[in-house]
């Protein structure tokens, strides 16, 4: 058999048991996310949202170039400035979700108590719970179309049962102008390529949220003596006699690396929250609503 078709078949198998590694966690996961949701629902509110409706929202000054028929003059007549008098947004919203699948997703490290790849299934199916809840349509790239159901998650949770996922990054030819997205992923890849997709979905006017969730080893590096790294990609190997001497130059890197994708999502609008496995899932979740709600946040807090 020729050597290509080999590694193609290597491949297949690969996403296959990947797949079914998935399928098995699903259940579980479900369960976990909802007791997630438990914890935070009495602070979850909806999300409110500047737009077409009849209910008031807030008012906000005037800014040159916007329509001068929605000032609130009585609001105006107050003080010296002009305000406007915003409404909420009462159309269903679709957002859509999505965990990297890639192999790298699959790393736990002694330190953490679940791997990147359940936590990341995990707040996206907690997600689903709560915007479901809100009457919010939601969907997954390549996997379920957007849907406004009361049990969306469990829906979720059986579609993912039986996808094989792609590595890389989500289908995006069904990403509508004004819809969201909040990709979780590690953001391993190449940062040409994060930043290349980040680009094209923005310049539809898709406004993004990511989550770069990261093993606390990735972050601290506890490494020391002779370690044998492995890349899950591509399966190569890297010998280190002292590996603590390669602490520095790493950390470095990994700090730069996520701070030019926080710098590039904050000049499109998008949002940027990192987040540890060792920390509960539920700040992660917060921190998505908070954001997902319009309210500003700091990129660089960490939950």
């Amino acid at each position: 058999m020729p050597i290509g078709s080999t590694v193609e078949l290597t491949k297949a198998s690969d996403a296959l048991g990947r797949a079914r590694q998935r399928a098995a966690l699903m259940p579980d996961l479900l369960v976990e996310a909802r007791r997630i949701v438990s914890t935070v629902i009495a602070g979850w509110h909806g999300r409110r949202r500047r737009g077409i409706g009849e209910n008031f929202w807030q008012f906000r000054p005037f800014v040159d170039g916007e329509q001068v028929a929605r000032i609130d003059w009585r609001r105006s007549a107050r003080d010296d400035h002009l305000y406007l008098r915003d409404r909420e947004w009462e159309a269903a919203h679709t957002v859509w979700l999505w965990a990297d699948p890639s192999s790298s997703m699959r790393y736990q490290s002694a330190a953490a108590p679940v791997s990147k790849e359940s936590r990341a299934l995990v707040l996206v199916l907690a997600l689903a719970e709560l915007l479901s809840r809100s009457g919010e349509r939601i969907g997954y790239p390549g996997v379920i179309e957007p849907i406004a159901a009361r049990n969306a998650a469990e829906r979720l949770a059986g579609a993912l049962m039986n996808a094989r996922p792609d590595d890389r990054f989500p289908p995006d030819d069904r990403l509508r102008r004004f819809s969201e997205i909040v990709m979780i992923s590690d953001c391993l890849d190449p940062i040409d390529e994060i930043i290349g997709f980040v680009d094209r979905v923005a310049r539809r006017g898709i406004r993004g949220h990511l989550v770069m969730v990261a093993d606390p080893a990735e972050e601290t590096f506890p490494y020391v003596g002779r370690t044998e790294f492995r890349d899950p990609e591509s399966g190569g190997r890297l010998t280190a006699g002292r590996a603590e001497t390669l602490k520095a130059e790493y950390t470095q890197l990994y700090d730069a690396h996520r701070t030019v994708l926080s710098e590039h999502c904050r000049r499109l609008g998008w949002s940027f929250i990192p987040h540890r496995t060792d920390r509960l899932a539920s700040e992660a979740l917060v921190s998505l609503h908070t954001q997902l709600a319009g309210v500003p946040q700091a990129t660089g807090h960490r939950s």
